[in-house]
């Protein structure tokens, strides 16, 4: 038995829904991981290493002390970033 029209479009459409709802989960997990202490936590720890890795080969003196200062921006930059995206956001939304 063969599909008439309306049901063919009911299952194109339910077969294009599924898409977007998949799509929409792996989204959200990517946003949930963007922000996420474990994702924070990774990128600071490898800053204050390779950061002081590279201070103790070009001969930096306290090079583990000094290897806080671009972590510690990193941090600041993060905390930082959520207000100026809201901003832009509201600049953006009036245009």
């Amino acid at each position: 038995m063969t599909e008439s029209p309306i049901e063919e479009r009911i299952l194109n459409l339910e077969k294009a829904a599924a898409v977007v709802e998949k799509r929409n989960r792996r989204v959200e997990a990517d946003k949930a991981w963007e922000m996420s202490l474990t994702r924070l936590s990774a990128l600071l720890l490898l800053t204050y290493f390779s950061t002081a890795l590279v201070f103790y080969v070009i001969g930096v003196e306290h090079f583990l002390a000094n290897a806080l200062i671009p972590t510690l921006a990193l941090y600041l930059s993060r905390l930082s970033l959520p207000l100026l995206k809201r901003a832009w956001l509201r600049k953006y939304s009036k245009s």
